[in-house]
């Protein structure tokens, strides 16, 4: 039973767990509130890869330095096996006296008592989570020698609060995983249709290109003024896929969100569009700073489609990313000065624009679209995605 004073923190661990989108983020979640949760010295969760060893392994309660020291990761033997393959629980008053233990690196700190609970989702072993040293009061514990008895140990109780933690890791582990394939597939699916753009549009420029080329060359002799107008074209032709091959690497590089955020993101791609074109690109924000991974991929992806539209359809001078508040909500704007369309004529005709992804983007992460724009007068993209 967990006393009603601990409800609190259980909550706000739980939580916390399942607010958590990467895999390494939810893993180090798990363990850091199992560490506080639980009152206990060190804790570790050990995810098994299918060689005998451990594919991702997590701890909390040794420093960097001791990490290195420890040496390689452990293998599945032991108590560990048991946990992985049998999945049972494991509360040991102190580990060195199972006959299972097969001792640690020379680095490795000493441990005692011991709580272990497999992570299981139905009858699959996603992982091992165990603590070790139960904390006898608040504060840290007091350094004993290695032979000293330990006056405290983890109870029934603290196996029944990590058997719920266990449960919870479960769902936030799997829903991580499924994030991640979504993530990858999405990859998968951007760099399909950047290689059939490559392929349809630059490709063309070279084929257009190489002609040109071949007609200069017979031309030169008996007509050079139009020789010299059809290395004009080359010329022409050269900066065009220069364009286009410029545009698909902006958008072939992964963005820096993880290390850079949103903004920063944004902000550098908005300079390199800008070198790269003729076009004036520039980029503001409002108000606007760290945002959930899922929305900032969103309005990244958006923003970089309405940017491709304005520079390589609109004919555009002048385009401005902004990136403002309007309440709780972040908006992200793209406005440019182009040529402008008619939506229904684009819908009508079966040329969707990237509309189509990019209202399916907004969509995905709980957001809206809206898209104005005139023959003449220009286009307007705006995203909204709400706040927490």
């Amino acid at each position: 039973m967990v006393p009603r004073s601990g409800l609190a923190a259980v909550s706000a661990a739980l939580l916390a767990m399942n607010r958590r989108l990467e895999v390494r983020d939810v893993l180090q979640t798990i363990v850091a509130s199992a560490r506080d949760l639980l009152d206990a010295e060190y804790a570790a969760l050990g995810v098994p890869d299918d060689h005998g060893g451990f594919a991702q392994f997590v701890v909390a309660g040794v420093s960097d330095e001791q990490w290195k020291a420890i040496g390689p990761l452990p293998r599945q033997h032991g108590i560990l096996a048991a946990m992985l393959h049998d999945a049972t629980p494991q509360r040991l008053a102190d580990v060195r006296k199972d006959p299972r233990f097969g001792g640690w690196p020379a680095a490795h700190p000493m441990m005692a008592d011991f709580l272990g609970m497999p992570i299981a989702d139905g009858e699959q072993v996603l992982g091992a989570l165990f603590l070790a040293n139960k904390r006898c009061g608040p504060g840290e514990r007091p350094k004993r020698p290695a032979s000293q008895e330990r006056p405290c140990a983890f109870t029934e109780d603290d196996e029944e609060l990590l058997r719920l933690l266990a449960q919870h890791a479960a769902l936030a582990l799997t829903n991580a995983r499924l994030y991640e394939r979504s993530r990858e597939l999405t990859i998968a699916e951007e760099r399909t249709r950047i290689g059939h753009e490559l392929h349809d549009a630059v490709a063309q420029k070279l084929f257009s290109l190489r002609l040109t080329a071949q007609a200069a060359t017979a031309l030169v002799d008996r007509d050079p003024a139009r020789a010299k107008a059809e290395l004009h074209e080359v010329a022409r032709l050269s900066r065009e896929a220069a364009d286009e091959l410029r545009a698909a690497v902006v958008e072939l590089r992964p963005a820096a969100l993880d290390e850079d955020g949103l903004v920063a993101t944004l902000r550098t791609q908005a300079q390199v569009l800008n070198r790269a074109h003729s076009a004036e690109v520039d980029f503001v924000c409002d108000g606007v700073r760290a945002l959930p991974a899922a929305q900032e991929e969103a309005l990244l992806r958006v923003a970089q489609e309405a940017l491709h539209n304005a520079l390589r359809h609109a004919d555009a001078s002048h385009v401005r990313v902004a990136l403002t508040r309007r309440g709780t909500a972040a908006v992200l704007t793209v406005t440019d000065d182009g040529t402008g369309f008619d939506p229904g004529a684009v819908r009508s005709a079966g040329r969707h624009l990237g509309l189509v992804s990019m209202r399916d983007r907004a969509s995905g992460v709980g957001g809206t679209l809206t898209v104005r724009s005139e023959p003449g007068k220009g286009t307007v993209v705006e995203m909204e995605v709400p706040g927490g």
